[in-house]
């Protein structure tokens, strides 16, 4: 442990670990492309099929594995059940690298299980989210960035989800576009705990439609059978693909990708965000029909079941696509943001406010801005003006309470007060008030103390700020 600690000390850069990972190129002597082919399969007539049986060596390329390093790093993340942290890999890799890549080739590498993680919902459920190992992240990253370049190119137009150059603002422009074309009742298709319930077999006979390397096939259901921990005990996964590792939602969009042939097939208007699909229609009558067509063909064809309670057809305007709702003004299709959003942001709000988590001004300060950012940056394409006022408002009455939290004894909230330009007896008598924090952070005399403009000056962001330079 103590020489990994004096590795990890050291600055590492992107050469260095490319030295680390590939010490022998797996690439034939004298090319330089990751998608090269030897001369002897450039002679081959069936060439194509050569390139993928050799799938496996590009995902353990020497350039391949470089971007799954630094997309890993990148994107942080928590530990597995091996205890391993992110910033803990070079050196792992500097150490065990090629014996890893080896043990890959000859196929007797075993992925572990992966952590069970449950994310509370606002209805009251939970979202379970399978953490794989950093080591198992990143081997999972080489591989769905080369199985990317194999199954993206056909993706339908209307699979908007964990792709490159996707995004959920597309898909919202897209239904928007839809609705202002007069498809005014969607069909809002809920598939039930989705990502643990896909049928294995299913997935690997469509991995297998374009996958031929059998080493990959074989690593790639290895990964879906690894297993959970559950209080130290590993409990064996005959379905599902846990949320969590990198090749989960390409594995999600290979399987719903033939609901998006099938759609487009029957010629409707649909979008889909990885397990969140609506498709939209001109009348209700048409949007039953095609609920309870496409209901059949998702339970008896993808082997997956709708949720029958959170599935409906109806107007825009009162369901919720990625945290959007919909509605028409002088013609056009708009957004607004749903209440579910709201009430998530305000509790997000109130985590960091608490006033008991002991944390520090600046700690609240450095929290609140970084969800703020995010929060924008997401909604911004909905209107959202009036929203992010109420919002500032009551944001910025937490933050008073949290000073006034902090100052704690009566000497200095009233000193505080008097520098914040409190005439001193006033200031006296609030700091000897009885009422609790929340009901002092909604008084005169802290808003005009700890006035916007005031919070401002410490750098605390507010929604309608961040909302007029985006």
């Amino acid at each position: 442990m103590k020489d990994s600690r004096e590795i990890q000390r050291k600055q590492k850069t992107s050469t260095e670990v490319e030295d680390l990972l590939c010490e022998e190129d797996v690439e034939h002597r004298g090319n330089t492309e990751v998608l090269s082919i030897s001369p002897a399969s450039k002679r081959r007539k069936d060439g194509m099929q050569e390139v993928r049986d050799e799938l496996l060596e590009r995902i353990l390329s020497k350039d391949n594995l470089n971007l799954a390093y630094k997309r890993v790093v990148t994107n942080k993340g928590s530990h597995g059940v091996d205890g391993m942290k992110v910033d803990e890999l070079l050196p792992f890799l500097k150490q065990n690298g090629e014996e890893l890549r080896q043990s890959i080739l000859a196929g007797g590498y075993t992925p572990q299980p992966v952590r069970r993680v449950e994310i509370p919902k606002p209805d009251g459920s939970v979202r379970l989210l399978g953490i794989p190992t950093v080591v198992d992240r990143f081997i999972q990253q080489a591989m769905a960035q080369e199985l990317n370049k194999i199954f993206d190119p056909d993706f339908s137009e209307s699979s908007y989800g964990f792709r490159p150059n996707k995004s959920a603002h597309q898909a919202i422009i897209a239904a928007r576009g839809y609705i202002k074309q007069g498809y005014r009742w969607t069909v809002d298709i809920d598939l039930e705990k989705f990502f643990d319930k896909v049928n294995h077999d299913k997935l690997m006979s469509l991995v297998a439609r374009k996958v031929t390397d059998k080493r990959v096939l074989r690593l790639i259901r290895q990964f879906l059978e690894s297993g959970i921990m559950l209080n130290g005990i590993k409990v064996k996964s005959e379905e599902g693909t846990p949320q969590g590792g990198p090749l989960s939602p390409l594995l999600a969009n290979i399987m719903l990708d033939d609901l998006d042939k099938e759609l487009e097939k029957r010629g409707h208007k649909a979008c889909r965000y990885a397990d969140d699909c609506n498709i939209y229609v001109k009348s209700k009558r048409a949007g039953e029909r095609v609920m309870g067509s496409i209901t059949r063909f998702v339970e008896e064809v993808l082997k997956l079941k709708i949720n029958r309670t959170k599935s409906a057809v109806d107007r825009p305007s009162k369901r919720k696509f990625l945290g959007f709702s919909f509605y028409i003004r002088k013609g056009e299709a708009r957004n607004f943001i749903h209440k579910k959003p709201v009430q998530r942001y305000k509790e997000k709000v109130k985590v960091i406010t608490a006033r008991s988590n002991g944390r520090s001004m600046e700690w609240r300060k450095e929290a609140l801005n970084h969800l703020i950012t995010g929060w924008v940056n997401y909604f911004r394409i909905a209107d959202m003006k009036s929203v992010a006022e109420e919002l500032d408002q009551w944001t910025r009455r937490r933050i008073r309470m949290c000073y006034w939290k902090q100052w704690k004894k009566i000497k200095t909230r009233h000193d505080e007060l008097v520098k914040l330009g409190i005439e001193s007896g006033k200031a006296r008598e609030f700091a000897n008030s009885r009422k609790g924090c929340w009901r002092i952070s909604n008084s005169y005399i802290l808003s005009t103390s700890l006035t916007n403009k005031y919070l401002e000056e410490q750098g605390f962001l507010s929604l309608t700020k961040r909302l007029s330079v985006c």
